[in-house]
């Protein structure tokens, strides 16, 4: 007899995402031009930590500098901007839409707390890359005994 396989809480929100994507696909392909709810572009983002530090890479290619925004928290990073359309050239027709425009927002939870005031950020090609140093919780601290 075979089992089936049945896995809770883990990947729902991946299997939400492809969902959505697929709903999304089907409008564009019969409409590349429908006119889709605000923020439905989710940039891929990577996160990965070393011993000193938590790095966020996130794949946001076509999207001004200026026009990306990073706030971070000791707990997490909240990545948002704005991929502006190419301009319609008069009896321009699409074949094929599937690079998606407009707004975005990422609020991405980190694995450990990190100290905010020593981030850095980077854009080169078309990889947003933010490093953030850990902050050191149970750092131990030898101090001088001093005589009275």
């Amino acid at each position: 007899m075979e089992y089936i396989k049945i896995r809770f809480g883990k990947n729902i929100h991946n299997m939400h995402t492809r969902l959505q994507r697929t709903i999304d696909d089907m409008f564009r392909q019969a409409n590349p031009l429908v006119v889709l709810p605000a923020q439905i572009w989710r940039p891929q983002m990577d996160i990965y930590e070393t011993p000193e530090e938590v790095i966020v890479v996130g794949d946001v290619s076509g999207v001004e500098k200026e026009d990306l925004s990073v706030e971070i928290d000791e707990n997490a990073v909240k990545i948002s901007g704005m991929r502006h359309e190419i301009p319609h050239v008069p009896g321009m027709k699409y074949h094929l839409a599937e690079i998606p425009y407009g707004r975005f927002e990422r609020i991405l939870l980190l694995p450990v707390p990190i100290d905010p005031g020593k981030a850095k950020a980077s854009y080169t090609g078309g990889l947003l890359k933010i490093t953030m140093a850990k902050r050191l919780n149970n750092q131990v601290r030898r101090i001088q005994i001093e005589d009275k």
